[in-house]
C-alpha cells in the first residue's frame, strides 16, 4: 500500500509540474514597438517620458488584459524586421492598414481614418491644388511610410519632381523644411495638425489628400492570431464604452475613433 502512495503520489506531482510549467509560458509582457518621434500618436516629451494618444490606447488595453507593457522605438522602415523576428509583439503607432505590410502582419479593426497631405513652411507660398503641381519641386517624406510606397509606384509622379527624399522621423522632416532643405513634405494630417497646434506661424498644411485615404490598425506577426484577438477584443470595448472617446479628445480635441463596429 505504502509502495501504490508513494506510486501515486509522484504522478500527482510529475502532473502539478507539468500543469505549472504551462502555465508559466503565458505571456506577462508585451513589447510594443513605436516611432518615438511621431507625435501626438508616440513620442517622448520634453522630460523624455513616453506619451501619445496611441500609448494612452495600448496602456489602458494592456491594464484590462491584466499585462505589463515595454515601449521600444523602432526604426520606422525596419517594422517588418522588428515583427517578423520576435522583437517586438506588437506595433501600435499610427500604423497604416496597408495591403504591402499584410504580407507580413495581421491587423485589428481600424479604429481611426488617415490620410496624407502636404506641409509647406509658412511664407512659402505655393499654388499646389492637385499631386501633379509637385512638378520641379524637392519633396520628402518619411522613410517607410505609405506616401513613399506611392510615390514610387507613380512613375509620371515621381519623374515630375526635382528631387524625391526621404526622412527618418516625423520631427526631422519638420526641421528640414523649416531649414528650406525640402520645398513641400509629405505627412500624416494627424502628425501635422499637431505641429500646426504647437507652430502656428511656421508651418502651414495644404489640404490635398495624397494617394488614397488609409485606416489606422494594430499589427502583430501573421502567426500571432490570439494576441491580436485579445487587444481587439479589449480595444472593442474601450470603444464601446467611451474610454477611446476620452483619450482622443484629451489629444485631439474631437472624437475621431471610428465607431461602426
Amino acid at each position: 500500500m505504502r509502495k501504490f502512495f508513494n506510486y501515486a503520489l509522484r504522478i500527482m506531482l510529475c502532473t502539478f509540474l507539468i500543469v505549472g510549467c504551462g502555465s508559466s509560458n503565458a505571456q506577462t509582457k508585451l513589447v510594443i514597438g513605436f516611432d518615438e518621434e511621431f507625435a501626438p500618436m508616440g513620442f517622448r516629451d520634453e522630460d523624455g517620458k513616453i506619451v501619445g494618444f496611441d500609448v494612452d490606447l495600448a496602456k489602458e488595453a494592456a491594464r484590462r488584459m491584466g499585462v505589463a507593457i515595454e515601449f521600444k522605438p523602432i526604426e520606422w522602415d525596419n517594422k517588418e524586421e522588428e515583427i517578423t523576428s520576435g522583437n517586438v509583439d506588437m506595433i501600435w503607432n499610427g500604423l497604416d492598414i496597408m495591403d504591402e505590410y499584410k504580407e507580413y502582419m495581421i491587423f485589428t479593426r481600424p479604429y481611426m481614418n488617415n490620410r496624407q497631405v502636404l506641409m509647406v513652411k509658412d511664407g512659402n507660398y505655393q499654388i499646389i491644388r492637385s499631386e501633379y503641381d509637385l512638378e520641379g519641386k524637392v519633396v520628402g517624406t518619411q522613410a517607410g511610410s505609405n506616401s513613399e510606397d506611392y510615390i514610387n509606384r507613380n512613375k509620371r509622379l515621381k519623374d515630375s519632381l526635382k528631387e524625391f527624399k526621404t526622412y527618418r522621423n516625423i520631427r526631422e522632416g519638420f526641421e528640414l523644411l523649416c531649414q528650406d532643405e525640402y520645398d513641400v513634405i509629405i505627412i500624416d494630417e494627424i502628425a501635422a495638425r499637431y505641429e500646426m497646434m504647437r507652430h502656428p506661424v511656421t508651418v502651414n498644411i495644404i489640404n490635398l489628400t495624397i494617394g488614397s485615404p488609409t485606416k489606422f490598425g494594430v499589427g502583430f506577426r501573421k502567426d500571432n492570431v490570439e494576441l491580436r484577438d485579445k487587444v481587439q477584443e479589449v480595444l472593442k470595448e474601450m470603444i464601446r464604452d467611451g474610454t477611446a472617446r476620452e483619450i482622443s479628445l484629451k489629444w485631439f480635441q474631437a472624437d475621431l475613433i471610428k465607431h461602426n463596429r
